[in-house]
């Protein structure tokens, strides 16, 4: 049975979520217990998936199945971690080299992130186990979990461009829900419940409008009532744009395929 561990940032979980729910040829899903795995458990048992949640040590020494099909292991990673570049680099590198012996390819649901990720691919190409990044389809990597959901960097600048120079906040539904601990980690304010500081914080970068992304996704119920809260307390104009779940759906479709295929021929 092959096996894929996606490694994601906490973000990415909807987007997680809807390739778990639109792909039959998973046949098994585990998920390694940690604290950053509450989120998209909560949302499998919503949603009437089933799956195990084990350790890694557990998982490392559970036997492949006997049964065609794909397992997919799932391990997310703290929202946090992008705050420190180095620190995001040492994590998922790590989390790569313990999942890479019990499986056939992961796929991170990472960004360039600062440049950190940017050589990751190479730096494992050695090892049985293929590791793959989030990409667009000209092979670079995408730049942040916004440019994924808005289909790339071409894409991404439209939507900056078309703000004509207006300084707009990117909201996805798991941005929006958690916008109070992403703007800690972000270094925009130490206290997210000092409004009056953040909002100094927001004026003085020039953010005058908050984009609310449409992804598609339903997972997170308060999306609409979060961002109305962001854009009241922060005096921000909303605009709606589309995204799309194609790149995501693309890299995943690529990792599986190769996985396959390599799986096919051994």
């Amino acid at each position: 049975m092959p096996v894929i561990s996606i490694i994601g940032c906490r973000i990415f979980e909807d987007e997680i979520m809807h390739l778990l729910e639109n792909d039959p040829e998973i046949k098994e899903v585990l998920v390694v217990e940690n604290k950053d795995c509450e989120g998209i458990v909560r949302k499998m048992t919503e949603a009437g998936l089933e799956y195990s949640v084990l350790s890694p040590e557990e998982i490392a020494k559970k036997p492949a199945g006997e049964n065609k099909g794909l397992t997919l292991i799932v391990y997310m990673l703290e929202l946090a971690l992008h705050a420190i570049p180095e620190n995001l680099k040492k994590t998922v590198y790590s989390k790569v080299e313990l999942m890479a012996p019990c499986s056939d390819g992961v796929l991170l649901f990472y960004g360039l992130c600062g440049n950190v990720l940017g050589e990751i691919e190479e730096d494992f190409k050695t090892m049985d186990c293929r590791v793959c990044v989030l990409k667009e389809e000209n092979g670079e990597i995408v730049d942040d979990c916004i440019g994924a959901v808005l289909g790339g960097r071409e894409q991404y600048l439209e939507a900056l461009k078309s703000f004509r120079g207006v300084g707009t906040f990117f909201l996805t539904p798991m941005w929006a829900v958690n916008w109070r601990e992403m703007v800690r980690t972000a270094g925009l304010s130490r206290d997210p419940d000092d409004i009056t500081m953040s909002k100094f914080i927001f004026d003085y970068a020039g953010y005058k409008r908050v984009a609310k992304i449409n992804t598609g996704l339903a997972y997170e119920k308060d999306f609409d009532a979060c961002v109305k809260e962001f854009s009241t307390l922060f005096e921000f104009e909303i605009t709606e744009l589309e995204g799309t779940l194609q790149l995501v759906e693309n890299c995943y479709a690529k990792t599986k395929a190769s996985v396959l295929d390599t799986c096919t021929h051994t």
